[in-house]
């Protein structure tokens, strides 16, 4: 065991919203061409992972989401770099109304709806291996309280 590196996982918020039998996906553009997702990215400073995860949302699909259950708690290497290991948080939750106007963030093509088998039969264009894993758990009807999350004030505060 390396002792003189500090491991690090880069912590990401993730939104699994589902909608009469389809879930919503982003396609968005990598290194490795266009890929899909749940809304999904990294956790801000200063902020807990189910506000990560509405900013998210709002960010790449435009939509308001508002986080009513941790779905999972998830770790996975990256296939581009064995080094970085991401712990995602996935939340399900009730999905607003499209802010009219609003742009989708940056390298992100488009928002779609699909249904678990498409999803399950398009592994090949997951950005993250996590995808499938997240609806999968959703689907089984796995939810947990956000309480189970606790979030000191000491995030809440500027840095020393």
């Amino acid at each position: 065991m390396n002792t003189t590196v500090r491991w690090k996982p880069n912590v990401t918020v993730a939104a699994v919203i589902e909608r009469e039998g389809r879930f919503l996906l982003v396609e968005e553009h990598t290194d490795q061409g266009l890929r899909l997702n749940t809304p999904a990215g990294h956790l801000d400073p200063g902020e807990s992972p189910a506000e990560g995860c509405a900013r998210e949302a709002l960010e790449e699909t435009a939509h308001a989401f508002t986080p009513t259950a941790l779905v999972g708690i998830y770790l996975a290497r990256s296939a581009d770099d064995p080094d970085v290991t991401y712990m995602r948080f996935a939340f399900s939750g009730e999905l607003g109304e499209r802010e009219a106007g609003r742009a989708l963030d940056t390298g992100i093509v488009r928002t779609l709806w699909m249904t678990a088998d498409e999803i399950r039969a398009s592994v090949a264009r997951h950005r993250s291996p996590l995808l499938l894993q997240c609806v999968e758990d959703h689907l089984a009807g796995q939810r947990h309280p956000l309480d189970l999350i606790h979030v000191d004030d000491s995030v809440r505060q500027p840095p020393r």
